[in-house]
């Protein structure tokens, strides 16, 4: 036999030989069970899509924007507001700002800061009860504005923003009360802000939420609540 020949036999038994084991694991495969192991999808949670829109004041012009349309509470239970009339009474808080309420500013004015001869404060006016009240907003100070309104209100309907929840989510929102299943934003949502336990790394996570003297202690599993006590 020529030399060629016995190149083509090698390479024609080397083609046999790799198709055999070939078939073979795929035959024990199927025996076994055993398979290549398929990642999960893994599916992501719509409210990290939500982008809210933002006002971005410069100064007191840019902030009074905040009259021409309703805007909604961020952090419940976290903002004070005074009686106004004129100007703010510091002395005397009326209350704090609550979970996604609704508010109509009726205007954004200067205010003094007490104790302070330079600084002024940027106040946001709403009625409540038929009666005037403001909360700050921001500051100003020989000319200079920082005005912080995006990290206090929504210029959107949360309701919109979030609509992808479910109406149950949202009727325990609007009742003030934090049900099993819901994640940390509606548990917010519900009855204001939370500070977490420990480093609040943990999973399951703990939260204890003030809300407004009615203290709730929240144990979240996989950002789910799965525990739900009245606090202390």
């Amino acid at each position: 036999m020529s030399k060629t020949g016995k190149i083509i036999q090698i390479v024609i038994l080397v083609a046999i030989v790799a198709a055999a084991i070939n078939l073979y694991l795929i035959y024990r495969e199927r025996r076994t069970g055993v398979s290549v192991a398929v990642q999960p999808k893994v599916a992501l949670d719509p409210d990290y899509y939500v982008v809210p829109k933002k006002l971005h004041p410069q100064d007191l012009k840019d902030a009074k924007e905040l009259t021409k349309q309703p805007v909604w509470v961020r952090d419940g239970y976290r903002y004070a507001y005074y009686p106004y009339a004129g100007h703010s009474d510091f002395e005397h808080t009326a209350g704090t700002l609550g979970p996604i309420e609704k508010l109509e500013i009726k205007d954004v004015v200067l205010d003094r800061t007490p104790d302070s001869s330079s600084q002024k404060q940027v106040m946001a006016v709403f009625e409540k009860d038929g009666k005037r009240y403001a909360f700050p907003i921001g500051v100003e100070e020989q000319g200079n504005y920082t005005i912080y309104s995006d990290d206090i209100l929504f210029i959107q309907d949360p309701h919109e923003l979030y609509k992808h929840w479910s109406a149950n989510t949202w009727k325990a929102i609007e009742n003030h009360e934090v049900k099993p299943g819901m994640n940390e934003l509606q548990a917010f949502f519900a009855i204001g802000i939370g500070s977490p336990e420990g480093t609040g790394m943990n999973n399951p996570r703990i939260v204890d939420f003030p809300n407004n003297g009615h203290p709730v202690r929240v144990t979240f599993t996989d950002g789910k609540a799965t525990d739900i006590q009245q606090g202390t």
